[in-house]
């Protein structure tokens, strides 16, 4: 079923508008096919696997493969009915990166040989005739991967395209998406949950697709977790990205927040914006400097007006924010207070006291009576891989524990977070942990996933 020009333009702009149109997530989530959708495609078929690939695998099984894991049912369910399983996806930002341990690992998971297709593509004539034959040639059964889609442009072209750009490249993207399916597959399994970026493999071959379906693992994790999470009541926010702010605002939106922890930017800015309310200066130092204009952890005023408004608009409501009341600065010293020249690289040992009787507090409040609320905790509170900024992440780590002891719903929400867990923690800590911690914030906050926008217009086609 051939994409033309209109179609892949339409949902260009749509995809780079970041906007839901009034859609939910449960509305993206009901409108799309589950694996089980695919259960009449013969055997013998080949099938595309977006994949969660972008691993570094351990020595052995089991490290470093998590996410590869979370692909194996899927795979399995496509041997058993004789699916040629196609694997195709990203390693890593740079175009040099290989899939080649990855698909050794993979083959060791799922106890079978699995070849890497490396040659598959080129930029001037698009997929190769090669990759055809091999596939026609691979036994019912098989499963194949196809070298890291980033080492050609076709992969990259959205992302630093804007909605104005849709028409301009949408002929070659509908070239691409359609030669896919002659080529390689017409049917389209989505088992990458991490898979957040606007890559085109993830949200233009869909178009071109037949039939296409979430995976096992990623329709569990949207269905179950990610939906309890929008139930939740207390939200821990933190991380170097000021722009971390809109989705805060997002999933205060939903009404049902009544405790906000912050650190990092996000706390920076609250911060500021609440010694301004109370008619005071607070200085945040090289985050609003000038000179750093071009610096991740810079914070424009306009930040610290919508951080004004989120909490004058909150605590109207009967929202709680816990911020910090003292840093560790980047000489790893502690201070209620931060000059013109310092940044902030840590929440003190003043405020992990103050969010732990915080958490006291809630869990006294909002655990009582039996009920069952839910925390959401996203990101580090500094620079933890230094040990002069560690303390902060690490003390909290241990109040997720507390809280799920106490009765409560823990959801962390992977990347940082998670390997914060991992190095203070133990996962049966929290209730569970997602391995993407970007899909997560798409999911929960003000922008859409775009695989599911994706896979969602294919499904409608």
């Amino acid at each position: 079923m051939a994409v033309t020009s209109t179609q892949m333009a339409s949902l260009i702009r749509t995809l780079l508008s970041g906007e839901a149109g009034g859609k939910t997530l449960q509305d993206y989530l009901a409108s799309i096919p589950r694996l089980e959708s695919l259960a009449d495609v013969p055997s013998g078929t080949p099938v595309l696997v977006r994949g969660d690939v972008d691993a570094k695998p351990g020595p052995k099984v089991g490290d470093g493969d998590i996410r590869l894991q979370s692909m194996v049912e899927t795979l399995k369910y496509g041997q058993q009915r004789g699916w040629k399983q196609v694997i195709f996806g990203h390693i890593g930002r740079k175009p040099e990166g290989s899939l080649k341990s990855v698909a050794k690992r993979i083959g060791e998971l799922l106890g079978t040989d699995v070849p890497l297709i490396e040659d598959w593509y080129d930029d001037a004539t698009g997929v190769q005739a090669s990759v055809t034959e091999k596939i026609k040639q691979a036994p019912a059964g098989s499963v194949l991967v196809l070298e890291n889609t980033r080492r050609w442009k076709i992969e990259r072209v959205l992302w630093d395209a804007s909605a104005a750009d849709a028409d301009k490249v949408a002929e070659p993207l509908v070239a691409f998406a359609n030669q896919m399916a002659d080529k390689v597959a017409s049917v389209y399994v989505n088992e990458a949950l991490s898979a957040g970026s606007l890559d085109s493999s993830t949200v233009v071959v869909p178009s071109a697709m037949k039939r296409v379906a979430l995976g096992k693992y990623v329709a569990r994790e949207f269905d179950g977790p990610m939906l309890r999470c929008q139930a939740a009541t207390l939200v821990v926010f933190s991380g170097l990205k000021i722009d971390k702010l809109d989705d805060l605002s997002a999933m205060i939106a939903r009404g049902t927040i009544r405790w906000v922890f912050t650190a990092g930017s996000l706390a920076m800015a609250l911060r500021k914006a609440d010694a301004r309310l109370k008619g005071q200066n607070l200085c945040i130092g090289l985050a609003e400097a000038a000179g750093h204009e071009d610096k991740p952890y810079f914070i424009e005023e306009s930040r610290v007006k919508q951080a004004e408004k989120m909490l004058t608009d909150g605590r109207a409501k009967g929202i709680r924010f816990v911020l910090p009341v003292d840093s560790i600065l980047q000489d790893g010293r502690a201070s209620d207070t931060i000059g013109p020249a310092d940044q902030q690289f840590d929440i003190g040992p003043k405020s992990s006291i103050v969010f732990a009787e915080a958490v006291g507090e809630f869990i006294k409040t909002e655990a009582a009576g039996g009920r069952k609320p839910v925390a959401f905790h996203n990101g580090v509170f500094g620079m933890f891989e230094d040990p002069r900024f560690e303390n902060g992440t690490k003390n909290f780590i241990a109040q997720l524990k507390r809280m799920k002891d106490a009765g409560v719903e823990v959801y962390v929400g992977g990347g940082e977070g998670g390997a914060a867990l991992d190095k203070y923690g133990q996962h049966d800590w929290v209730t569970h942990c997602f391995t993407a911690g970007g899909t997560v914030l798409n999911a929960l906050g003000s922008s859409p996933v775009p695989y599911l926008v994706a896979l969602s217009a294919a499904a409608k086609r």
